[in-house]
C-alpha cells in the first residue's frame, strides 16, 4: 500500500462507494483492542474500591456492559448505512449548527478521555523507557498525535495488534492473579448492596454509552452494504468482551490487593507478572492498549471540533495542514489536563465518568430515536451540511428535549462534587443514566412524530464524492 493509500483524505465528508472497504468484523478486533487496557481494569476496580464485593460488582458491571454497548454498537450500525461520521447525522436532529451544543460537551469528553489515559500510559512509558512520568505523558502524548494524524486505516491496525498482543498480555496476568487471589473467600462474601450494585452498573454503562458519539467514525468506510446487524453485532461483542474481561480483572485485583494497587495502579499490575523481559513486554501492553483508545479519543475530538466549526463556516473537506492543528490541539489541552491530574487520578476518573454520562445519555437517545423511529434511517446527506436545506440551523424542538433530559437527571445524579436530592431516598444509588436515556427518549418521540415533513422518502447520497482538498 502506498503511503498515499494510508494517509487518511477524508474528514467530515461522505465517504464515497469506491473508497469504501472492509468487514463487520473489524469492529470487533478495533473495540476488542480498545478496551482491553489499564484504564477499563481501574474502572472494574472502583466498583470495589468504593464500597462493593467482588460477586455483585462483576454482575454490575456485565450488565451495564451490556446495555451500554447495545446502545454504543446501535450508533455504530449507523456507520456503513450513511458513510459519516457520527456527529455530522446529529445534524438532522438538532440543526447544522445546533449540533454544537453537544458537541462542545463531547469535546471535552475527548480531552478528559485523553488525559485519563496518558496518565496511566505515561506511567507505562516512563516505566519503559526509564524516565518519570512526566516526560512518558508527553511522550505518549505525541505518538498518539501522529498516529491519529494517519487517520482510519492505521487506527484499525492498532485495534488488530493491540487486540492480540493485549488478550495475550490479560491471559498471562490473569493466571498469574488467580495464583495469588483467594478466589473462595472472595465468592464467599458476596453481599449484595444496591447502591454499590448500581454504581458498578454505572460505571461500565458510563465506559461503552461514552463511545457512542464516535463509534459511527470507524464504521463508515464499510462497504454500504453491509448488514447493520453484524455491524451491531461484532461491535458490541466486540465491546463488551474486553471491557467486561478488563474490569473483571479490576475488580479481582482491587478485592485483593487493598492499598498497594491503590497506590500505583501500573506498577500493581505489572508486579503481578514479574521482572525483566516480562515486565518490559507488560509495560509496552499497557502503553499499546491505551495507545489505541487514546488514538480514538483523539480522532474523535478532532473530528467534533470540525463538525462544530464546519456548521458555521460551510466548509465540507479539510487540508492535512488544517488536520494537523486540531489534531495538536487536543493533545496539546490533554496532555496538559494529565499533567495537572496526574496525582488525584483515581476519584477525578470516577466523577468524571459519571458526570459525563449526565450530559452524553439524552443525546444518544434522542439520535437512536431519530434514526431508527422517526427517520427510519432515511436521511438527506448534502442537507446535513446546509443550514438553509430541509434540517435548518438550529432544530430547537431537539435542543429543548436536550435540555430537560439532562435536567432531568440532576436529582438522582451521585458524584463526589454534587449529590441529587432523589439519590439519598434511594440508598445512594445513581440512577441518573436511566432517567437520562428514558426521559429524552419519549419526549422526543411524541415531539418528532408529529412532523415528519423534513424526511426523504429514501436517503439521498447526491454529496459531491471528488478527492478531499
Amino acid at each position: 500500500m502506498a503511503a498515499e493509500d494510508l494517509v487518511e483524505r477524508r474528514s467530515i465528508d461522505v465517504v464515497p462507494d469506491d473508497e469504501r472497504h472492509g468487514t463487520a468484523f473489524s469492529q470487533f478486533t478495533l473495540w476488542l483492542g480498545a478496551n482491553l487496557q489499564i484504564t477499563a481494569v481501574v474502572t472494574g476496580a472502583l466498583a470495589v474500591v468504593f464500597g462493593g464485593d467482588a460477586v455483585w460488582s462483576v454482575v454490575g458491571l456485565l450488565l451495564g456492559n451490556l446495555l451500554g454497548g447495545a446502545v454504543m454498537a446501535l450508533h455504530s450500525a449507523q456507520g456503513p448505512k450513511l458513510g459519516l461520521p457520527q456527529m455530522i447525522q446529529s445534524r438532522a436532529q438538532f440543526g447544522v449548527r445546533g449540533a454544537v451544543v453537544p458537541l462542545l460537551l463531547v469535546i471535552l469528553m475527548y480531552v478528559g478521555f485523553f488525559a485519563s489515559g496518558s496518565v496511566l500510559a505515561g506511567q507505562a512509558t516512563a516505566r519503559l523507557t526509564h524516565t518519570d512520568d512526566t516526560t512518558g505523558i508527553i511522550a505518549f502524548a505525541l505518538i498518539t498525535a501522529v498516529a491519529a494524524a494517519v487517520g482510519y486505516r492505521v487506527i484499525h491496525v492498532l485495534g488488530r495488534v493491540a487486540s492480540v498482543v493485549c488478550a495475550l498480555a490479560f491471559v498471562y496476568l490473569g493466571i498469574r492473579l488467580l495464583g495469588r487471589v483467594d478466589l473462595s473467600a472472595l465468592l464467599g462474601d458476596a453481599h449484595f448492596d444496591l447502591p454499590m450494585f448500581l454504581l458498578a452498573v454505572s460505571l461500565s454503562a458510563s465506559w461503552q454509552l461514552a463511545f457512542g458519539p464516535y463509534v459511527a467514525d470507524y464504521s463508515r468506510y464499510l462497504p454500504r452494504t453491509t448488514s447493520g446487524r453484524a455491524t451491531f453485532w461484532w461491535t458490541l461483542s466486540g465491546s463488551a468482551v474486553g471491557s467486561q474481561w478488563s474490569m473483571t480483572f479490576g475488580v479481582l485485583v482491587a478485592a485483593s490487593s487493598g492499598e498497594a494497587f491503590l497506590a500505583d495502579q501500573v506498577g500493581y499490575v505489572v508486579g503481578l507478572g514479574g521482572t525483566g523481559l516480562i515486565a518490559s513486554f507488560l509495560y509496552f501492553s499497557i502503553a499499546l492498549g491505551k495507545l489505541t483508545i487514546n488514538v480514538l479519543n483523539t480522532y474523535g475530538g478532532f473530528m467534533s471540533m470540525v463538525t462544530g466549526i464546519s456548521g458555521f463556516r460551510g466548509r465540507k473537506t479539510l487540508s492535512q495542514r488544517g488536520r494537523a492543528a486540531y489534531i495538536a490541539l487536543i493533545m496539546v489541552a490533554g496532555t496538559a489536563v494529565a499533567l495537572l491530574g496526574k496525582d488525584s487520578f483515581l476519584t477525578s476518573f470516577k466523577d468524571f465518568l459519571l458526570f459525563l454520562l449526565t450530559f452524553f445519555t439524552p443525546w444518544s437517545a434522542i439520535n437512536l430515536v431519530d434514526y431508527y423511529l422517526i427517520s427510519r434511517e432515511r436521511y438527506d446527506i448534502p442537507a446535513l451540511f446546509d443550514p438553509r436545506g430541509r434540517y435548518g440551523a438550529w432544530r430547537w424542538d431537539a435542543l429543548l428535549v436536550y435540555g430537560v433530559g439532562v435536567l432531568a437527571q440532576l436529582p438522582f445524579l451521585v458524584t463526589h462534587f454534587y449529590t441529587g436530592p432523589l439519590a439519598a431516598p434511594l440508598g445512594g444509588a445513581d440512577i441518573s443514566w436511566i432517567v437520562g436515556l428514558a426521559v429524552p427518549a419519549a419526549l422526543y418521540w411524541l415531539l418528532a412524530r408529529r412532523d415528519t415533513s423534513h424526511i426523504p422518502e429514501e436517503t439521498r447520497y447526491t454529496l459531491a464524492s471528488g478527492p478531499a482538498h
